[in-house]
């Protein structure tokens, strides 16, 4: 991608190619350091600005978290929420003292260095140091990029990020499912990302809460309910040292599956047999399918 970079950039250059540029569409990448300004504090605008403020912070905690979730399927690693949130909310609590906006964890760079390489956090210091390289020394020659160079390899980053073949599997789900995905893909392209995270993340939890309320039921206690439960008790069974039971117990949905996730982080005291009881889970969604 570097390479393609350059080489573009370097065409535009030498041939005198009539393409949009960073310079001709922006006007080029300040230089030097921004100054520090501390804002006037107004109280009479907190109110107005809270509703905004709040929604600006929930879209960049779940942008940055499903920038967490994409590059965790990409590597194979787990992300710790909290640890992104409290430096998501630091960074932006100091950003703006330099004239800077909210800013949110962005799925394009995080797979763009991902398949470039990167295998640690350090990747991520790496990519702020060598913008704040281009931002001091190489301001006036990024204004030559070209925008096509720019958009090609973001659209080579979005093929490769699209995990095509998860898409048979979505396709055999309930039809709820598919249709909050559509909604999602959909609005990605149609409008754009903030508004199909919003729909996306609204949609699944108005099924949540629907799924929730299914798993109630109110019935009486007969004696054939005591004695077709006989067969599912675990007490007067034989369990051999080679099986272990991991049970879920109630509705396993999206919101639940980091519970999972956590109690089969550590394998090694499991047995080498592991039977996973699902006769008390009362709910299940495409998320916690595809968890399990």
């Amino acid at each position: 991608m570097i390479a393609a970079l350059f080489a573009g950039t370097l065409a535009t250059a030498i041939f005198n190619l009539p393409v949009v540029t960073i310079g001709s569409r922006f006007g080029g990448i300040p230089t030097g350091f921004p100054r520090m300004a501390i804002p006037k504090f107004r109280a009479d605008l907190i109110l107005p600005l809270l509703p905004s403020a709040i929604t600006v912070a929930l879209l960049a905690a779940i942008e940055s978290l499903l920038s967490a979730v994409v590059a965790d399927s990409m590597t194979g690693d787990r992300h710790d929420s909290s640890v992104e949130l409290v430096a998501q909310g630091v960074a932006n609590v100091v950003v703006p003292l330099f004239g800077g906006i909210p800013a949110a964890g962005a799925i394009a760079r995080t797979a763009t260095n991902i398949r470039s390489g990167a295998h640690t956090p350090v990747a991520g210091m790496i990519h702020a140091l060598t913008l704040l390289v281009i931002v001091l020394v190489a301001a006036p020659l990024a204004r030559f990029i070209p925008l096509v160079t720019l958009a090609a390899v973001l659209l080579v980053v979005a093929y490769n990020m699209g995990e095509w073949g998860e898409i048979r599997p979505i396709l055999r789900l309930s039809g709820a499912d598919i249709a909050v995905w559509w909604a999602t893909f959909l609005l990605t392209v149609m409008a754009d990302l903030t508004v199909a995270v919003e729909v996306g993340m609204v949609l699944p939890s108005l099924l949540y809460i629907y799924r929730i309320s299914e798993t109630t039921t109110v019935s009486t206690v007969t004696d054939q309910y005591i004695e077709d439960g006989w067969l599912h008790i675990l007490q007067d069974k034989h369990l051999p040292e080679y099986v272990t039971i991991l049970r879920i117990h109630g509705p396993f949905l999206f919101g639940a599956i980091q519970k999972l996730i956590e109690a089969t982080a550590d394998l090694t005291p499991f047995a080498p047999i592991v039977v996973m009881r699902l006769r008390n889970m009362s709910a299940l969604d495409a998320t916690g399918l595809h968890a399990i």
